[in-house]
């Protein structure tokens, strides 16, 4: 034996180098974050590491393999959550506004085995749900007022699209986790320039509505608190009509040479007799 080796090296080490390559061929390791699905003479035959919601990625599945050499064939299929971007596209809203929009999807491979007799690999099936997204979202924000895609409600709506983007993803063994739109925005030139004033004109609007309600509510809330000053004021004049008399003239002076603390008293000279009844708080009722 150790004769033939050293009559033959090369061709020893070959048949070595083969038999490891057959062995490694025959026993593929299946990483924790891949799928695999075992295809025999072009069908699908079997998968190894399926995702399995239950169980964290790598507890079961992963690991040391077989098949049979020559005659299966592996495909590698990422078990992890992917992205898929939409290329900025213009919609158009139900008030007649033109939006670009740019959104993106987040979704995971749940049925390798559908996936690939669906898709055959991951990006043909990346390319289907990107057009599938593009679908989606120009359906779904065309049935919504330009408002709505600037409100908190845009997220209902992006929920909506989650919704039926799903039910088309899981055609081809995808679940999808997640739409967002990353940017909204008015194409440049008219448009952009026509919702801008259109905005500004709204907004002035509701805050003259606001100003007007707010006046509104002043005057009745003014008016109420003059009928209960003059409920109170007639309660207390009843009792005593001397200080009646006396508040009013004290109201009369302060308008008289104080003014109401708006206007100005006019710079006018007044001349009274002392024993004129004007002034009689002034000079004492005992006289």
């Amino acid at each position: 034996m150790t004769g033939s080796i050293r009559q033959h090296p090369i061709m020893i080490g070959a048949a070595a180098f083969l038999a490891l390559v057959l062995v490694l061929y025959t026993f593929p390791v299946v990483p924790e974050t891949k799928q695999a699905v075992i295809v025999r003479f072009g069908k699908a035959e079997r998968v190894l590491n399926r995702y399995n919601p239950t169980k964290p990625i790598g507890t079961v599945g992963a690991g040391l393999s077989y098949r049979i050499p020559l005659v299966d064939d592996i495909v590698w299929i990422d078990k992890r959550v992917q992205a898929v971007d939409m290329q900025p596209q213009l919609v158009l809203s139900t008030d007649q506004r033109r939006l670009m929009v740019d959104a993106f999807a987040r979704y995971r491979i749940v049925d390798p085995l559908l996936m690939y007799v669906s898709s055959r690999t991951e990006e043909n099936l990346n390319g289907q749900l990107q057009t599938i997204l593009r679908s989606e979202v120009r359906n779904e924000l065309g049935k919504q007022p330009f408002a709505a895609l600037l409100s908190p409600e845009r997220q209902g709506i992006m929920d909506d699209v989650r919704t039926a983007l799903n039910i088309q993803a899981a055609k081809f063994g995808a679940q999808i986790l997640d739409v967002r739109i990353k940017k909204t925005d008015l194409p440049d030139g008219t448009p952009l320039e026509s919702a801008f004033e259109s905005m500004r004109t709204a907004r002035l609007q509701e805050a003259r509505s606001i100003r007007a309600q707010g006046l509104k509510q002043a005057q009745i809330i003014r008016a109420q608190a003059d009928a209960d000053a003059s409920r109170t004021y007639a309660a207390s004049f009843g009792k005593d009509p001397q200080f009646y008399d006396f508040y009013r003239a004290m109201q009369s002076y302060q308008l008289t040479f104080v003014g109401n603390g708006q206007d100005k008293p006019a710079d006018t000279t007044i001349v009274l007799s002392p024993q004129n009844d004007y002034l009689k708080e002034f000079t004492g009722r005992s006289r």
